[in-house]
């Protein structure tokens, strides 16, 4: 089933542009992946991202607020590396190109979710406290990518590397996936005092 991808914001997509065309953005931000690149680069897949506001025990939906779009940048047959844009006061702007472990997993999570079939919309869910990253499959395909929370039966793929105890690449309802994110940030409970 294809997933329905969401266009990313005109301005946003046109700031990645910017940077891929600029002499001193590519001087500053190059990564090694793109200074060995030979011939053209181009932004695709491009995925809303959204932060997962604080966990706390007895939440019942989690809160998200939308920060940028991730592109995925293709030279020739492959992705290379990857652009994020943020949000700012004066609108979308270019954030930095990145590389690493993400971009591949990301990949896999997006061709995983593709052979689904059920339809969903794609984003990204990052989780800070957990120094987590995860392929948000979201079953509500007609939504906004700046709205919506995690529904219980959307879908989340945790991208490599994973937190420990949470496996990368297993696809996790979030009604399953949220108790054990929660029990992985309660505080430890206080031992008793010695004796």
């Amino acid at each position: 089933m294809p997933l329905h991808v969401l266009p990313a914001p005109a301005p946003a997509l046109l700031s990645v542009l910017a940077a891929l065309g600029s002499p001193t953005a590519v001087s500053a931000d190059r990564i090694p992946a793109l200074r060995s690149v030979q011939g053209p680069v181009s932004p695709e897949s491009p995925l809303p991202v959204h932060v997962l506001d604080r966990i706390t025990p007895g939440t019942s939906l989690p809160c998200t607020h939308l920060t940028g779009w991730r592109f995925l940048l293709r030279s020739e047959d492959r992705f290379v590396a990857a652009a994020e844009t943020l949000l700012t006061p004066d609108g979308w702007t270019f954030s930095h190109f990145f590389e690493g472990p993400y971009l591949g997993s990301t990949e896999r999570a997006l061709r995983q979710a593709a052979s689904m079939n059920t339809p969903f919309q794609p984003r990204l869910l990052s989780i800070p406290e957990l120094y987590m990253l995860t392929l948000w499959l979201h079953g509500d395909t007609d939504a906004e990518a700046s709205s919506g929370a995690p529904l219980p039966t959307d879908v989340l793929v945790p991208l490599a590397p994973a937190p420990p105890g949470i496996a990368a690449h297993r696809p996790h309802r979030v009604a399953d996936l949220l108790p054990l994110m929660t029990l992985r940030l309660a505080p430890e409970p206080l031992l008793g005092s010695p004796a």
